[in-house]
């Protein structure tokens, strides 16, 4: 039986999706990682479950962050674009 390739699979993952997943508002845009490091995970595991600022605050980064917060955004909004990411990345984040 042949063994599973994790570098294999890695780079057909970003080779279809790309290292970035990006999201648009109001003409700003923003990155999120299409794969993201344990370490990470974890830190978003320690999260309270609607820690939304922690979330994102987590996957955007610290300028993202602040740019990021000088939108008028709702967490109807949050929810949409979280939902989209996950959707597209196969990435899920529990619920927003």
């Amino acid at each position: 039986m042949p063994r599973f390739n994790v570098n294999a699979a890695r780079a057909q993952r970003l080779e279809s999706l790309g290292k970035e997943w990006e999201f648009e508002v109001d003409e700003d845009v923003f990155r999120l990682p299409t794969e993201f490091p344990r370490s990470i995970a974890k830190q978003i595991a320690a999260l309270e479950d609607n820690d939304i600022d922690g979330l994102l605050a987590l996957l955007l980064g610290p300028d993202q962050f602040e740019r990021f917060c000088k939108h008028d955004i709702s967490v109807q909004d949050v929810s949409a674009i979280l939902e989209a990411y996950g959707s597209e990345t196969g990435m899920t984040l529990g619920e927003g």
